[in-house]
């Protein structure tokens, strides 16, 4: 008999200096996304780390080092704390909209504008249109991108554009492949809200978890995952949840870190490298 589903083929990036931790580098293990069983490839995958960018997936396979650890809010029992259910009030005139994974000029240009003032440094600076247009556009697997836009003022030409949001479905969850917003907005906390918003849908189509990508203790830029509860991290003997006076100890370090109002997971997960590099 044939096997449904051939066996993917890895391969291993050559090192390179790591975004996350100073004076130490990274690998990665990535396959390709392709076929029609690419959704169910794509599912398990991200069920044991892996992430998704365009038509590969991915995940850190560095020597000595596994600080690089994936991370998952459980949508199905998330309770909103009182700083989050005011986060959620404050934005809840916001229109969201899913979109068809197709790019639009107005989405490059808020991208743009987020990028300048919050990674003015990282490697997606250097991103043109037409490789925006490939994030979004080239995806073997379920995908669309949510945008979040202010009240039409007059009913009929949309309001204006504030966030968006590349996401997966997968069979259990959403993984948030990436996501933008206007740096320049009076809106605080609108990355915080884009994840909120994914994990109220999460809970309405009946989905279990919010794939955040990875989270490295003692990177600042990636501690706002923790702030979401319950959460499940993966370890050598699957996915288990954090404990609470773990997850107070970390929402503490969190909280009392620098803040960054960021909830992307693009050049924090290393997805140019993959891809372009």
């Amino acid at each position: 008999m044939t096997a449904p589903v051939r066996f993917p083929r890895f391969f291993v990036t050559s090192p390179a200096p790591c975004p996350y931790l100073p004076g130490r580098s990274e690998r990665k293990v990535f396959t390709e996304l392709k076929g029609p069983h690419a959704d169910s490839l794509n599912d398990a995958l991200g069920r044991i780390g892996f992430r998704r960018s365009q038509t590969v997936a991915y995940r850190p396979s560095c020597i000595d080092c596994n600080a690089c650890v994936s991370v998952r809010v459980v949508a199905s029992e998330f309770r909103a704390s009182r700083t989050q259910k005011r986060t959620l009030e404050a934005h809840s005139d916001l229109v969201a909209t899913v979109c068809r994974p197709w790019s639009t000029s107005e989405q490059f240009e808020l991208l743009q504008r987020y990028l300048a003032a919050r990674h003015p440094e990282g490697g997606m600076t250097t991103m043109d249109e037409v490789d925006f247009a490939d994030m979004v556009e080239h995806t073997p697997v379920t995908s669309y991108v949510i945008e979040y836009r202010e009240p039409s003022m007059d009913g009929v030409v949309p309001g204006r554009l504030v966030g968006a949001c590349l996401t997966d479905r997968q069979c259990d969850g959403l993984s948030m492949i990436y996501s933008f917003y206007d740096p320049e907005s009076a809106r605080q906390g609108l990355g915080n809200y884009i994840i909120l918003d994914h994990i109220r849908r999460s809970q309405e189509m009946g989905l279990g978890f919010v794939y955040l990508g990875y989270w490295v203790e003692g990177s600042a830029r990636m501690q706002y995952k923790v702030r979401y509860r319950p959460m499940e991290k993966l370890g050598r003997a699957g996915w288990e949840r954090i404990g609470t006076a773990e997850h107070d100890r970390l929402i503490a370090a969190a909280v009392a870190s620098p803040r960054r109002d960021d909830a992307a997971t693009g050049p924090k997960d290393g997805m140019p490298s993959v891809t372009k590099g």
